[in-house]
């Protein structure tokens, strides 16, 4: 499969935005890790702000910048949401509120528990009525999310928007599932050339073959300790603009190697 990145959103450790994070990655500006800032948009209804987890204020925060970046409207373009577990202190306030005597669980816990509260919310801040996919496949799910927004833009012939995001759970869940740090990261992608492309994907399946990493041990770090920061060797590739080959860890036995190029003719 091939397709154009028109578009990036981000936010961890130490990544605010695109723009700052491709001068970190190129050797441009220094890193210096810091706190995730988490905000609510401003597009939705107070009301719904109230209600906004933490999963779906950073999803909606990083998809907001990929399209802002790409020029693109949300209205017309379809959406991949993806992470490994969804929001982790819904589900420990959920669990508390079962062992508790009255076991008695909110309305507002329940439906923000869901895999696709995020994409949910998405279309209500947008206020777009396309096609939306919520995916979770372990270690592997910004992978799986890649390979069904690249499918989906060649299939369907049309842009797609694919959001990846995952946040540390609180205990006792971190220690059987620790997610080291807070990152998410947005790449709006189009089956053919734009004016606003800047790189070309040219994905495939492979025999298992060791995933590229970070030569940086801070960046390796936090590729390593979270799903969504899988993405981190692809979005370097992308930040120095060189023509390279990325490989990512896949399910089934395979691994997703992509060929990153320049070349947006």
């Amino acid at each position: 499969m091939r397709v154009y990145v028109e578009g990036i959103g981000i936010k961890g450790v130490g990544f605010e935005n695109w723009a700052s994070t491709a001068a970190i990655l190129t050797g441009q500006s220094d890193y210096a890790p810091s706190p995730v800032t988490i905000t609510p948009t401003p597009l939705l209804p107070a009301n719904e702000r109230r209600r906004m987890v933490q999963t779906v204020k950073l999803s909606i925060q990083v998809g907001t910048e990929a399209f802002e970046n790409a020029k693109r409207n949300p209205q017309d373009t379809a959406t991949i949401f993806t992470s490994s577990g969804g929001d982790g202190e819904t589900i420990h306030g959920i669990l508390e509120a079962l062992a508790s005597t009255e076991r008695d669980v909110s309305p507002t816990r329940f439906h923000n528990s869901v895999h696709n509260a995020p994409s949910g919310y998405w279309s209500i801040a947008t206020k777009t009525h396309e096609p939306t996919t919520s995916l979770c496949i372990h270690d592997a799910s910004f992978t799986g999310g890649l390979l069904e927004a690249a499918a989906q833009a060649t299939v369907d012939d049309r842009a797609v928007g694919l959001i990846s995001y995952d946040l540390p759970y609180p205990e006792p869940l971190h220690s059987v599932r620790p997610i080291g740090s807070t990152f998410a990261v947005s790449l709006i992608l189009t089956p053919s050339p734009s004016e606003a492309s800047f790189a070309c994907l040219t994905i495939s399946l492979e025999p298992p073959t060791p995933p590229t990493t970070m030569t940086d041990p801070r960046w390796e770090a936090i590729r390593v300790g979270n799903p969504s920061a899988r993405s981190l060797p692809l979005l370097e590739a992308l930040a120095k603009g060189a023509e390279t080959t990325v490989s990512l860890e896949n399910v089934a036995g395979n691994s997703v190697k992509i060929a990153v190029s320049r070349n947006v003719a």
